[in-house]
């Protein structure tokens, strides 16, 4: 499995069955999958959301918006639910204008689902934790 570090955008392979296992990148040695969400920048979007074979769950939001900050720790305990199964992100809308315009973001907050580069789901609005494990798992 390809995993792209979001700190240094280096591509690491990692077995399958080591998912679960915190593993770091080899180039920088920070966690590639610690059950925290990672935060994106308008550089590491691209090469973090296509270079991983996992999904990639990114949360577009922003520090003005209430729902976002309600959100917010829902998405940290989801990261954790789904810790080897797939990577959550987060993005912020103001901080990163090129990620959200080139994702179409109208509403925050939105979570997009990428396989392989693709977007194949998006849901706006707060859910809670389980909802989001939910959700990603029936994609």
């Amino acid at each position: 499995m390809l995993i792209t570090c979001t700190h240094c955008q280096a591509k690491n392979r990692v077995p399958d069955e080591r998912l679960g296992e915190n593993p770091n990148c080899g180039q920088c040695g920070h966690a590639l999958l610690d059950g925290h969400p990672a935060d994106l920048s308008d550089a590491s979007f691209g090469p973090v959301v296509n270079g991983t074979e996992l999904p990639v769950v990114v949360d577009f939001w922003a520090e003005w918006c209430g729902p976002c900050k309600m959100m917010a720790p829902r998405f940290k305990q989801a990261a954790a639910l789904l810790k080897g199964r797939a990577l959550l992100a987060k993005v912020d809308s103001d901080a990163c204008p090129r990620a959200s315009v080139q994702n179409r973001i109208r509403s925050i907050p939105t979570m997009v689902m990428f396989l392989h580069g693709q977007e194949v789901r998006r849901v706006s609005g707060a859910m809670s934790a389980q909802q989001i494990e939910q959700w990603v798992t029936q994609a």
